[in-house]
């Protein structure tokens, strides 16, 4: 207890549950004299219940003290209310309070302890006054809070008998503190107590006396009062302090509970003081050398290290270099051929695994390590192993909807992109023409050794029809094809190359039609006459129409008025009109160059 404290005990006149001070007995006992010259010794007639007598012990007991206090009977007191033995004695003068002024058996009913009660609340009401201090005993429970025996009894709530939360109220009785007189209702003879007021007293003393004295640097001992995710407060003896999170270990820890529990006491070192807001802030790793001081001298970026996987995160695996030192394994840097997307497909908590250092971050506490670089990078040979032309054989491990994969080697995949599967046949989906799990030759087109690509081709193993379509197909050349597709445009013809060549609805016939379905079926072969070609954009324009009208005028040319020309004069006659369409472009370039 502070000097202010005891000080205030003073002046507040402080009562102990067991005797009173000196000078506080002298009025007590002044009191009982006045009350019984006012009494008056056998004044029988005047005596009523609720009065208190001055009377000698006569007799003792076993349960009973036998007092004569003048009237017609003695009374009995028993002695279980006489806590001090020396009172307990033939001839004693004691106060006691006249209960009834006959009982059961005739005898007045008397009270030792209402005696001293009565008294005591005189006392209190004449000499005590809300915020006084008391000293008292903690009873009994009640609907609310606790009951304290100040030589009367006195009200504690249960908000006021601490100043931190309460598990059980049954740990308190029996004990003895001090109280603070809250609230003295004389109407109903009861007061209130606090303890709590004189607990947060006493706190903020201690607090300010602490915060006077406290020096950043100092070792101070404190009890874990509360864990928190970013940290723990710690009871600095009146004073409390944060320990954050990072404060804690040099090692990466996930939450504070990790290392501490609730009630422990730790060492603690102070690390700032803010007097105005009442903050302190405390540190534990900083009470040993920090493991990171040389860290880019001990290790160098292609260092390479042993070490304990020691937690795993979605981005990668943590590794413990030494103590406090962890590194961080990220997963694009565990395969060089894999896409890892888990750390748990190539490593597991608790694995011991070599890597090499890639980088060192001391400012930020961070070291980034490399799985993969412990082994040699298979790309690295990549393009002397497939050269761009050379053909490969592999098998299709994944299908797309713009292309297949295919597994050169373990961890070495390359893509048939959709438009390299055929030259001549539109293709929606590889499934089309390929098939999961089967094997595919293919073309070595471009390798990306940065980007970890292998582009290849199908189609490239065979000669581009396209780029001699129109020596090969030339406008003009009759072809035969099946019916492969009807649209309401017109219809499609797969030719015996395998492109696909269109026939307008305006080129199916030479004579009128309703539909498509009225001239061609699906299936069906026709023969019909090239009228227009694009290699660029890979298209072919048919016509039935002008192979139909070509054919009904070589058969109308070979009839002539019911007979058939001969052979001779149908040569004859060709030659004719080829003489007769050479003079006509002479003819227009004469115009032309006039």
């Amino acid at each position: 207890m502070s000097k202010q404290q005891q000080n205030n005990w003073n002046e507040s006149n402080i009562i102990d549950d067991v005797t009173f001070q000196e000078e506080d007995a002298k009025q007590f006992m002044n009191l009982l004299n006045s009350k019984e010259e006012a009494a008056g010794e056998g004044s029988v007639a005047l005596m009523s219940s609720g009065q208190i007598l001055k009377g000698r012990i006569v007799e003792i007991t076993k349960d009973f003290a036998v007092v004569d206090v003048g009237l017609k009977s003695e009374g009995l007191v028993p002695v279980n209310e006489f806590p001090e033995l020396s009172e307990l004695s033939l001839g004693n003068e004691v106060e006691v309070y006249l209960d009834q002024t006959e009982g059961e058996d005739g005898q007045i009913v008397l009270s030792r302890d209402k005696a001293r009660r009565q008294r005591q609340w005189e006392y209190i009401v004449n000499h005590c006054k809300e915020g006084s201090i008391v000293r008292g005993k903690v009873i009994r429970k009640v609907k609310g809070g606790l009951m304290v025996d100040i030589g009367m009894e006195a009200f504690l709530p249960g908000s006021q008998i601490d100043n931190k939360r309460i598990k059980n109220l049954d740990e308190f009785i029996g004990q003895s503190y001090d109280f603070k007189i809250l609230k003295i209702n004389t109407e109903r003879k009861n007061i209130v107590v606090s303890r709590r007021e004189l607990l947060e007293e006493e706190r903020i003393s201690r607090k300010a006396e602490l915060l006077e004295n406290i020096i950043e640097g100092d070792i101070r001992k404190g009890v874990v009062k509360n864990i928190t995710d970013f940290g723990v407060f710690l009871d600095l003896d009146g004073i409390d302090g944060l320990l954050h999170i990072t404060d804690m270990t040099w090692k990466r820890i996930k939450h504070p509970s990790e290392m501490v529990g609730l009630g422990q006491e730790l060492e603690v070192m102070i690390l700032h003081v803010d007097k105005e807001k009442g903050r302190v802030a405390l540190g534990m790793k900083q009470k040993e050398s920090n493991p990171w001081e040389e860290i880019e001298r001990r290790y160098p970026p292609g260092t390479r290290i042993k070490g304990k996987i020691v937690n795993l995160v979605p981005y990668g695996a943590f590794i413990e270099i030494e103590p406090g030192i962890e590194g961080l394994i990220h997963v694009s840097e565990m395969s060089w051929v894999k896409n890892v997307t888990d750390p748990s497909e190539i490593v597991n908590k608790g694995d011991e695994v070599e890597a090499i250092v890639l980088s060192v971050q001391k400012e930020e506490g961070k070291i980034s390590l490399g799985l993969k670089q412990t082994e040699k990078n298979p790309w690295d040979e990549v393009e002397k192993k497939y050269p761009i032309g050379s053909s490969v054989t592999a098998e299709i491990r994944n299908l797309t909807n713009y292309g297949a994969f295919v597994e050169l080697e373990p961890g070495i995949d390359g893509l048939i992109h959709i438009s390299d599967l055929s030259w001549i046949k539109k293709v929606s989906h590889p499934s089309e023409v390929l098939k999961k799990g089967d094997k595919v030759e293919a073309v070595v087109l471009s390798v990306d050794k940065e980007s970890k690509k292998i582009t290849l081709g199908v189609k490239q193993l065979g000669l581009n029809p396209w780029e001699s379509i129109e020596k090969t197909m030339p406008v003009g050349t009759l072809v035969k094809g099946i019916v492969s597709k009807i649209t309401a445009f017109g219809a499609f013809v797969e030719l015996p190359n395998g492109i696909e060549a269109l026939v307008h609805v305006t080129e199916l016939s030479d004579q009128p039609f309703g539909k498509v379905e009225d001239v061609v079926n699906k299936g069906e072969e026709v023969t019909a006459k090239v009228i227009k070609l694009d290699p660029e954009h890979k298209k072919i324009a048919l016509s039935i129409k002008e192979y139909l009208i070509d054919k009904n005028k070589i058969n109308h040319d070979d009839i002539v008025v019911g007979t058939t020309k001969s052979p001779a004069k149908k040569k004859k006659q060709k030659k004719s009109d080829d003489e007769e369409k050479e003079e006509q472009n002479k003819s227009d370039d004469t115009e032309t160059k006039e």
